[in-house]
């Protein structure tokens, strides 16, 4: 039973070394009240009580991994400036390897800023460039990332949009990645799906999906089938797993369809769980289970994580009690 397989590996206590690629941000909160309005303006005044700060992006991924008990190397850009060294900082706390992180002069760390009155969020400031990533730091990364990806298990694009993944350094490090043996998870974004060509498993949801194949719209199995044989005509992968919300998850490839049923009977939020879903395949997979088997555990991951508030991780222990649940 798949249950057992997941205690073995849970008391094998081995921990995967995953590297994981990407855009990388801080989402920051300003929570207080508004009780009043701005005598200068028609908007709200909020006196603020809190202020948090998190990991966002490819960062999250990492956060997920290590609460699934793994060792993670993070690979992305970051400022020359003051958020860049708060994120460096905060990742060497959560013992995560910035390694592969590479500092643009030319771009701010990218911040995500949430102005919230009570659970109200009232406005959201973005401070980013998302020009693609400079010809001659593509090199740079290249070699700051050859290290890490000797040593890793598997690899990791959480590819937020945000400039980091140009066609021709997203290619570059799946040629590299490649010629060492190493399969590849994508979690993508854009219309752009060609540079990720040779990658071994692409994860979009159904709206991605959509817009990726550019079909009109995905309504039933065979719309689903008929826009996931585009996309893997395109990009050569072995599979794609398209995750379809209330619906959820399909396992598609050349020659197989399976369609797993979504777990979760509560959702209250479902920010960062593709993120966990990503990092749980990842995880799985590295320690030996199959790409159905790893979809499966991720499909149980999601369903705790969307009946919590905000970005949130799961546990091993976690995914055991919530199949156990299920049976």
């Amino acid at each position: 039973m798949l249950i057992d397989k997941i205690r073995a590996i849970k008391q094998a206590g081995k921990r995967p070394n995953i590297l994981v690629i990407g855009d990388l941000m801080i989402d920051q909160y300003v929570v207080g009240e508004a009780t009043r309005l701005s005598p200068e303006a028609p908007v709200p005044v909020v006196n603020v009580q809190n202020e948090t700060t998190t990991l966002g992006g490819a960062a999250n991924v990492a956060q997920n991994l290590i609460s699934l008990g793994t060792q993670v190397t993070l690979g992305g850009l970051v400022g020359n400036d003051i958020s860049g060294k708060e994120l460096t900082q905060i990742l060497e706390q959560e013992g995560i390897d910035t390694c592969g992180i590479v500092t643009d002069n030319n771009r701010p760390t990218t911040v995500k800023t949430r102005v919230m009155a009570g659970s109200h969020q009232l406005v959201r400031v973005d401070r980013e460039v998302t020009d693609p990533v400079a010809v001659d730091l593509e090199d740079v990364m290249l070699n700051q990332l050859a290290g890490c990806i000797d040593e890793a298990d598997i690899v990791l694009f959480s590819d937020y949009n945000k400039g980091l993944f140009s066609p021709t350094l997203t290619q570059k490090l799946i040629k590299a990645i490649n010629e060492k043996g190493k399969k590849i998870i994508v979690d993508p974004k854009g219309l752009n799906y060609a540079k990720y060509k040779d990658a071994y498993i692409i994860k979009p949801n159904r709206k991605e999906l959509t817009q990726a194949a550019n079909v009109e719209k995905i309504k039933n199995l065979d719309d689903l089938q008929q826009a996931a044989k585009i996309i893997i005509d395109q990009t050569n992968v072995e599979y794609l797993i398209v995750t379809l919300s209330e619906e959820g998850m399909a396992i598609v490839s050349p020659i197989t369809y399976k369609l797993l049923p979504v777990k979760a009977t509560e959702v209250f939020d479902v920010t960062g769980a593709g993120d966990t879903v990503l990092a749980v395949m990842a995880y799985f997979i590295a320690s030996g289970l199959s790409v159905e088997e790893a979809s499966e555990l991720a499909n149980y991951a999601a369903a705790i994580v969307i009946r919590r508030v905000g970005s949130a991780t799961t546990t091993l222990n976690e995914i055991i009690e919530e199949m156990v649940k299920n049976r």
